[in-house]
Formats: structure tokens, C-alpha cells, sequence
């Protein structure tokens, strides 16, 4: 990687659970350059950020459904209205159907696109768009960069500082004398930290469920607290989509956030379309 693309991953280790917004200060020693930088970064899967719907076009079974007698069609009348738009206009930006508001519209896009009725184009946020390091970016700073001798960057203290936590916090290497000296017992206590289940965090979900009384209705930031570290927010996050995919939990996005702070929202799960996922109910 390039100059500006290390120095783009080492101001982000520096922010809390590795990630920020792309329009905050920590970004503005790039200037004009952060966007592209952001984009080469996630090409490689080094970073992640937020996006959102830049154009649409109908697929043959959106065309297909639109043929069915009105009577007979599956979907509602707005989502009828939407397709019959993006079908006339061939490909379009979101920001061009007006028929109904942008909160409503983004929703229908995104049930439009998972019935496979219309395909998305994707990209950067526009406005409040977040960049967080993946898991594989996490692998990639810590087993596998490797200096090119041929380039000569100058790194500040603070970024220097920035990798020095990071890995002191990631590699987790047990001393070899404290191996030795170690009982079965701490050795297996560290390895449960660790190795944390996906069971183990169903378990921890209803727990602190039960602790706080949110009546099924856990706010995210509680998990994080609880769970990362040891865990990244990545493997968290992936540990959740799990459980959901075996119907174990489901999530739902925040209506009222005035009664939360910004760390607390942002402590969500990000999604391309609508707002974050920020509530866990147990199944």
C-alpha cells in the first residue's frame, strides 16, 4: 500500500473500536484525496464504510411482475409506483423518484432489491458516511504488512502510537513462562475469553437483557460493552448475523434517538439501506 493509504489506517486505529466518520477531523490531514483513498482501501477489504443506493435499473422479473394484472400483483401500490419508474426510466439515481418521501422510498428499494426485482449500484456515502477497519484489515496490520524498503514514509509519534496499541491489543501472546507457570485452570479461563461462542453470546444477550429490564429490547452498545474486548466489533457484529440467520434473534433500528448519546448510536450495525440495526430481541 501506498503512503497515504498506511497513514489512512493508522489515524483510524487511533479512533474508538477502529473506525470514525470520513468528515470528522481525523481525516483532514487528506483533504480532497480521503474518499479515494477510502474506496482503494475497501476494493482490497482492508476497510469498510458506509453506502448508499447511487443508481437502480429493473431486472426481467421486475419487468415480468409488472405485467400481471394490478389486481394480481404482490407488492403494495407505492412499491407498484416505484418499480413502474425505475422500468421507464431504464437506470436512475434514488433522487429522481419523488413519488414518495426519501425515508419511504430507501425502504422500498431495499425490499424491491431482495425479491430480485431491481438491481442496485452502490457507493460511498455522501453525507455522514463512517469507515471502520475490517477483519481483514486487522489481519493484514498485524501478520502481514510489511514495509517497502524502496519508499520512505514519515511516521509521527502519534500513529506510531496509534499501531503500538493496536498491537498490544490484538496479538494477545501468552509470554512462554507464563505457559509454563500457568494451572489448567487460568489457561482454561483465558482460552473461554477468548473463544467466545455464538451460544455463549445468545447466553449474554438474554442475561444482560434480564440485568437492565430492557424487556427484550437490548440496545447494542450494552453487548459491545460487555463483549468487545476481547472480541472485535467485526466478529461481533458477524456472530450476530449468525444467530439471526438461525433465527435465534432479530434486530430492529432506533425511531427515537434523542434519548441516546452519538457513541451509543454509533455503536449500531451500519446497513446500506435505512438505519443502523441498534436493538436485539431474542427469539
Amino acid at each position: 500500500m501506498d503512503t497515504n493509504e498506511l497513514k489512512f489506517l493508522l489515524k483510524l486505529l487511533g479512533c474508538p473500536n477502529y473506525r470514525a466518520g470520513l468528515s470528522t477531523n481525523t481525516f483532514n490531514s487528506f483533504k480532497t484525496e480521503k474518499n479515494k483513498i477510502c474506496r482503494a482501501l475497501g476494493d482490497r477489504e482492508l476497510v469498510d464504510y458506509s453506502r448508499e443506493i447511487a443508481t437502480v435499473k429493473i431486472l426481467s422479473a421486475g419487468q415480468a411482475l409488472l405485467k400481471l394484472p394490478a389486481g394480481q400483483l404482490p407488492i403494495t401500490d407505492k412499491e407498484r409506483k416505484v418499480l413502474e419508474k425505475i422500468s421507464s426510466a431504464g437506470k436512475i439515481a434514488p433522487s429522481k423518484i419523488t413519488s414518495v418521501k426519501a425515508a419511504e422510498r430507501d425502504a422500498i428499494l431495499k425490499t424491491l432489491s431482495e425479491r430480485g426485482l431491481i438491481e442496485t449500484e452502490l457507493q460511498l456515502k455522501k453525507s455522514k458516511a463512517e469507515v471502520w477497519l475490517t477483519e481483514r484489515g486487522v489481519e493484514c496490520l498485524r501478520d502481514d504488512y510489511t514495509p517497502n524498503k524502496s519508499s520512505n514514509p514519515v511516521i509521527s509519534q502519534e500513529l506510531l502510537g496509534n499501531y503500538l496499541r493496536f498491537l498490544r491489543k490484538t496479538l494477545r501472546v501468552k509470554p512462554e513462562t507464563e505457559s509454563i507457570l500457568s494451572t489448567p485452570s487460568v489457561e482454561s479461563s483465558v482460552e473461554t475469553i477468548i473463544n467466545i461462542t455464538d451460544e455463549e453470546i445468545l447466553q449474554t444477550i438474554d442475561k444482560l437483557d434480564k440485568e437492565l429490564g430492557t424487556q427484550n429490547y437490548l440496545p447494542i452498545f450494552h453487548l459491545r460493552q460487555k463483549l468487545q474486548p476481547p472480541l472485535s466489533r467485526d466478529e461481533l457484529d458477524q456472530a450476530l448475523y449468525r444467530l439471526q440467520a438461525q433465527d435465534k434473534i432479530d434486530f430492529s433500528t432506533l425511531q427515537e434517538a434523542s434519548i441516546y448519546t452519538p457513541e451509543q448510536i454509533d455503536a449500531g450495525i451500519p446497513q446500506n439501506i435505512g438505519g443502523s440495526l441498534f436493538f436485539i430481541a431474542v427469539n
